[in-house]
């Protein structure tokens, strides 16, 4: 008897959330519905999918009460619900920061220096210049140092050639890991830099395209 209540004490203790929580209407459940054909979501078990569903229908209101306040003024931007819309806040931060931050660093550059009487932009948009690649995406994979490492790149390619060609983020979650890097589970943007200089160089996104998982070095 211990046992079997025991089993069930999640699926009751999820039972007993849902329960306080507000009824949902039907076009509320409809959006999860639609949530899960959309993005393919399928959870192991009910209890999963009941606790994904919690957070989903969470994260829904939260978007029409801040795209309300947007319609006022009262923010400067609106949000949507994506593929990251049954993860948590804390889930999500879990699992797309993978930077790995350096217990001591040392750095060779030299110290930016403004007391020259020099006149500079107070605004540059580097996108209306050419020099940034479009919108990426990570995917389920801890790999954001790889893509700061890249866009870094792509933009002073730029201005060095005025050619602006994506680079591959899967190169360096793949064989940079000599260097420091943990592929999916982190790394570190100089750690990348030193194997790119290592290897002479770095694939293009087209020749090796990003996979967001680790896998066998291929260049």
């Amino acid at each position: 008897m211990i046992k079997v209540a025991v089993k069930f004490l999640p699926l009751l203790a999820l039972l007993v959330v849902a329960v306080a929580q507000p009824l949902e209407s039907e076009v509320d459940l409809a959006q999860w519905e639609l949530f899960k054909v959309t993005h393919e979501k399928e959870y192991a078990t009910e209890v999963e999918e009941l606790k994904r569903k919690t957070i989903f229908l969470g994260n829904l209101r939260f978007v029409r009460e801040h795209n309300a306040k947007f319609e006022k003024g009262e923010v400067t931007f609106d949000v949507e619900i994506n593929h990251f819309a049954d993860l948590t806040t804390q889930e999500f931060a879990e699992m797309m920061n993978g930077y790995k931050r350096p217990k001591m660093s040392e750095s060779n550059g030299e110290v930016f220096d403004d007391s020259e009487d020099i006149e500079l932009a107070k605004v540059v948009d580097w996108r209306k210049k050419g020099a940034v690649t479009g919108v990426k995406d990570q995917g389920q994979c801890g790999s954001c140092w790889a893509f700061s490492a890249t866009g870094s790149l792509e933009g002073q390619t730029y201005l060095k050639t005025k050619k602006l060609v994506s680079l591959s983020e899967q190169n360096l979650v793949d064989c940079s890991g000599a260097e420091g890097n943990d592929g999916c589970n982190g790394g570190l943007m100089d750690q990348a830099f030193t194997y790119i200089q290592k290897n002479k160089g770095i694939d293009t996104e087209k020749s090796y395209p990003y996979e967001a998982q680790d896998d066998t070095c291929r260049y």
